[in-house]
């Protein structure tokens, strides 16, 4: 359910979502306009992702941090994954350690989950980020960027709750969830390039480093990772319907219907089961999304929807795609679209104008 009206001259979007959670929500850090865990309360977070590429937008971020630091209403800050461009890169450490600098400039608590382009891109086959093992990178970021399981970034971090707390899904500590003012927010590691189904390599002996058996395989990354997400997920639609949520919030790299893409079926049983459990679930759900890099606001899973510019059916992407019109996705800019930021409101009380989204442009 789609509402127009305008707010500070930009197009201001009031749409149906919906929260998802797992595991044992953490307490809520205090904050001057923080809502409480399980109260109707309203609040505003601030949503990017698909930056910084070029040095044009690196040279960005800090006016872009800044203006969100200075947005009064802005409570906690998201970021979809993709610090860099997906080729010719290199995946450099260095790099990687100069973004976990800007970002620790964040005032509020600031929720960061990897990218494709940080990760499962970093090989030298088609992708020529050097000779790199996209799992040996995934290690590194994980390392970097989450140095304390539990807490997120941002010079005011909060508590979340981490898969790393399931023994079984350990390593997922980016896997994170939390509940405010009753919606449930779940980020959850689905990738772009197929969902990490695109090839790392033609001959390993030329593109890949010579130790790149000491690190998990693209077979056993994408099993075991496919495993851990469906569990999340299904874990956060059950917690948010035994608490009876207002809504839930799922945050994400990989746009799972881009009709540019060559090929989606790494997303299909995704899409099967968050369109199932969203209808199950029956109040509004909202995807953060990055990856095509292009801001729009869409149903997915809402019969006869396609995808904004074409007239690709949504339901043509995917095999199996559940009617839940209850389901509204975000995709961000990002890449060398105008830097902005969203605003990601959640508005007080129960009704199905749960969120408002409003993109706010680089002042």
């Amino acid at each position: 359910m789609l509402r127009k009206c305008a707010a500070l001259g930009l197009p201001l979007l009031l749409l149906a979502a919906c929260s998802n959670d797992s595991l044992d929500p953490p307490a809520a850090v205090p904050t001057g306009n923080a809502a409480s865990a399980t109260a109707d309360d309203g609040f505003t977070y601030a949503v990017i992702g698909d930056r910084p590429y070029t040095s044009v937008k690196l040279a960005e971020m800090p006016q872009l941090i800044a203006q969100i630091n200075a947005d009064p209403a802005v409570s906690l800050v998201i970021h979809v994954g993709d610090i860099e461009a997906g080729s010719k890169t290199g995946c450099l450490d260095t790099y990687f350690s100069s973004i976990k600098d800007l970002f620790d400039t964040f005032e509020d608590p600031f929720v960061y989950t990897p990218g494709d382009n940080e990760w499962v891109d970093c090989h030298q086959y088609i992708k020529s980020n050097g000779l790199n093992t996209p799992t040996e990178r995934l290690q590194a970021i994980r390392t970097l960027f989450f140095p304390t399981a539990g807490q997120t970034l941002g010079l005011n971090p909060r508590h979340v709750t981490t898969q790393a707390g399931d023994p079984v899904n350990s390593a997922y500590i980016e896997n994170v969830t939390w509940t405010q003012g009753n919606v449930l927010f779940a980020v959850v590691n689905i990738q772009g390039s197929n969902n990490d189904l695109a090839p790392w390599f033609l001959d390993p002996a030329t593109d890949m480093p010579a130790n790149y058996l000491d690190y998990p395989s693209q077979a056993d990354e994408f099993a075991a990772r496919a495993l851990a997400d469906s569990i999340w997920i299904a874990q956060a639609f059950d917690r948010a319907t035994r608490t009876n949520a207002r809504g839930v919030v799922l945050a994400f790299q990989a746009d799972m219907w881009d009709p540019a893409e060559p090929t989606l079926d790494g997303f299909d049983k995704l899409v099967e089961q968050i369109g199932t459990l969203s209808a199950g679930f029956g109040h509004p759900v909202l995807l953060l999304e990055g990856d095509s890099h292009v801001w729009r606001i869409d149903a997915p899973f809402t019969t006869g929807a396609v995808v904004t510019p074409t007239s690709t059916l949504f339901s043509s992407l995917h095999p199996v795609t559940p009617a839940a019109p209850n389901v509204t996705r975000l995709v961000v800019d990002g890449s060398s679209s105008p830097t902005s930021y969203t605003r990601l409101t959640i508005n007080p009380g129960r009704n199905k104008d749960l969120f408002t989204l409003t993109r706010v442009p680089l002042q």
